[in-house]
C-alpha cells in the first residue's frame, strides 16, 4: 500500500457509489469536492454518498471542500468565439452589451490594472498587453493569438487585487462545509496569512475548526510563504494558476520550495494540477507525467491530486490505480537515508515535541522496530513524526474520528480508531492491542510516542520502546 496519499476530485465521471467503491479500492484516501461546480443540493448528495460508501467498504476517507475564490471570468462572447491574431486590438469593458467591446464583468480588476500589464485568458490560450486605460475601459493588443470564448478565466500576473480572497459564494459554500463537518477546506488564491486568518474567523463564528489548506497559486503567496505556512494547516501546490502568475519554467523549483516549507513545519502538502492529464482521454499516462508524480513524491509531498482525471475523465479508476502504482514503486527508492541525515543535522534546542518525534524515528531504526505507534488526539504527534519520513511504518491510534479521517492526508500514517484513553497504562494497552492485527508477532518491538497529559495539542513528551509478548 502506498504511503503517499491520493486526493481524487469527484465529478460527473466518478459521482456514483460503484465508482467511489472502485476508487477507494484503487487507493483514494481523500475526496475533493470542487465548489466551483455544482450546487449545494448536489454537494450534499455527493458527500453523504461518499461517507456511506466509505463506511460500507471499511475505508477511512477524508473529504475536502475546495472554495472557488474570486475567479475572474470573461462575460458573454459571440457564439463560436472570436479568433484573434497577434497585433489585433480589443477593448474590455465592465458594462455588458457594448458594441465592439468585450465584456469583462470585474470593475475591481480594471480599476487596479496598469498600462503594460498582461491579461492571460484560460491556461494561456490568448494573451493581451494593456496599451491604454480610459475611465473603466481597457484597450489591449493581442500578444498570443488564439480563440476568445465566453466565460474563460482571466489572470493578470503581477496585478494585486485589493478585494478579499473570500467571496460571498465562498461564504455560502463555507457554511455548507461547516454544516456537513468536512475534514478539510481548501482556500483558493491565497495571497498572505490575512486571507487564511479571515477564513478561520468565519469558521470560528460558525463554531467549527476545520483544517485549512492554503492553495499557493499567486505570486504574492510565494513572497509570504512562511507566514502562510504558520497560519494554515497545510498547503496545495496549485500549479495551474501558479504557472500563469510566474514563468512555467519557474514552477518546478517553486514546487520544491513549497514542499520543503510544509515538511519543515510538519504540515501536509498536496501537489496538484495536470499530474496525469493525458488519462482524461487515455488509459495510460505519458512518461513525463509518471516522472512528474514520482519526483513530487521524492521531493516530500504528502499527497498527489487528480482533478479532471477523476472528475470528468474517461478512466477515473485507472488514474487512481496508476497514481498508487507510481507511488508504491517510487517509495521503494525513497531517500530515507538522506532524510535521516537531515534529521540528525537539525539545530540543538528544538522544542520538546519535535525532539521526541525526531528521536522516535531514530530509535525505531536502531532497535529495528516493527512500527512507530503514535497515540494522538489531535493528530499533531503523528504529523510531527511523518515530517521526518521514517522508513519504519507509522501507526496512529486516536479516539477521534475527525483525527482519523484528517490523517488520511498525511504521508505514511495509518490511523486506527480506539476507545478514549485517560492515563498512560490505558494508552499503552490500547496502542499494543490496536495494532495486533497488522502482522505483529511476539518479540516485535514498537516505539510508542504520546503527549501527556492526554488531549493537550502539541505536547509530545513521551517515548517508550515496547516488546510485544504473547
Amino acid at each position: 500500500m502506498a504511503r503517499t496519499k491520493i486526493v481524487a476530485t469527484v465529478g460527473p465521471a466518478s459521482d456514483s457509489p460503484d465508482m467511489i467503491r472502485r476508487m477507494l479500492a484503487a487507493g483514494m484516501t481523500v475526496a475533493r469536492i470542487n465548489f466551483s461546480h455544482g450546487n449545494h443540493d448536489s454537494h450534499i448528495r455527493t458527500i453523504q454518498m461518499l461517507r456511506r460508501v466509505a463506511a460500507e467498504e471499511g475505508h477511512v476517507l477524508a473529504i475536502m471542500g475546495d472554495l472557488q475564490g474570486p475567479k475572474i471570468r470573461l462575460g458573454h462572447v459571440k457564439a463560436g468565439g472570436i479568433p484573434l491574431a497577434v497585433g489585433d486590438e480589443v477593448v474590455f469593458t465592465p458594462h455588458p452589451g457594448q458594441p465592439a467591446m468585450i465584456h469583462l464583468p470585474h470593475p475591481d480588476l480594471i480599476a487596479v490594472i496598469q498600462v503594460g500589464a498582461k491579461l492571460v485568458i484560460g491556461d494561456g490560450e490568448v494573451e493581451f498587453s494593456v496599451v491604454e486605460k480610459t475611465g473603466d475601459t481597457l484597450r489591449c493588443v493581442v500578444t498570443v493569438a488564439g480563440l476568445l470564448e465566453s466565460r474563460k478565466g482571466v489572470n493578470a500576473p503581477g496585478t494585486a487585487l485589493v478585494t478579499s480572497s473570500i467571496t460571498e459564494k465562498d461564504k455560502d459554500d463555507l457554511a455548507l462545509a461547516c454544516r456537513l463537518d468536512l475534514d478539510y477546506v481548501a482556500l483558493s488564491f491565497v495571497r498572505t496569512a490575512v486571507d487564511v486568518k479571515e477564513l478561520r474567523a468565519l469558521m470560528n463564528a460558525a463554531g467549527r475548526e476545520i483544517p485549512i489548506i492554503a492553495k499557493i497559486e499567486k505570486r504574492e503567496a510565494i513572497e509570504h510563504l512562511s507566514e502562510i505556512s504558520d497560519a494554515a494547516d497545510g498547503m496545495m501546490v496549485a500549479r495551474g494558476d501558479l504557472g500563469i502568475e510566474v514563468l512555467p519554467q519557474q514552477v518546478p523549483l517553486l514546487q520544491k520550495e513549497i514542499i520543503r516549507c510544509c515538511n519543515a513545519a510538519g504540515k501536509p502538502v498536496i501537489t496538484a494540477t495536470q499530474m496525469l492529464q493525458s488519462m482524461i482521454e487515455h488509459p495510460r499516462p505519458t512518461r513525463a507525467e509518471a516522472s512528474d508524480v514520482a519526483n513530487a513524491i521524492l521531493d516530500g509531498t504528502d499527497a498527489v491530486m487528480l482533478s479532471g482525471e477523476t472528475a470528468t475523465g474517461q478512466f477515473p479508476v485507472e488514474a487512481v490505480q496508476m497514481m498508487a502504482n507510481i507511488a508504491e514503486i517510487t517509495e521503494q527508492a525513497f531517500p530515507y537515508e538522506a532524510w535521516r541525515q537531515r534529521r540528525r543535522q537539525q539545530d540543538v534546542g528544538m522544542p520538546i515535541d519535535e525532539a521526541i518525534s525526531a528521536a522516535s524515528c531514530e530509535v525505531a531504526r536502531q532497535v529495528g522496530a516493527r512500527a512507530i505507534v503514535s497515540t494522538t488526539v489531535s493528530g499533531y504527534t503523528a504529523q510531527q513524526i511523518a515530517r521526518h519520513r521514517p522508513e519504519t511504518p507509522i501507526m496512529a491510534i486516536s479516539p477521534s474520528p475527525h483525527t482519523q479521517r484528517r490523517l488520511s492526508m498525511v504521508w505514511g500514517v495509518e490511523c486506527l480508531l480506539v476507545p478514549d484513553f485517560r492515563d498512560t497504562d490505558a494508552m499503552l494497552a490500547q496502542a499494543v492491542e490496536s495494532i495486533r492485527s497488522f502482522d505483529i508477532e511476539p518479540g516485535d518491538k514498537l516505539v510508542i510516542t504520546a503527549g501527556v497529559p492526554f488531549g493537550t495539542y502539541g505536547k509530545t513528551n513521551l517515548i517508550q520502546v515496547h516488546e510485544v509478548r504473547e
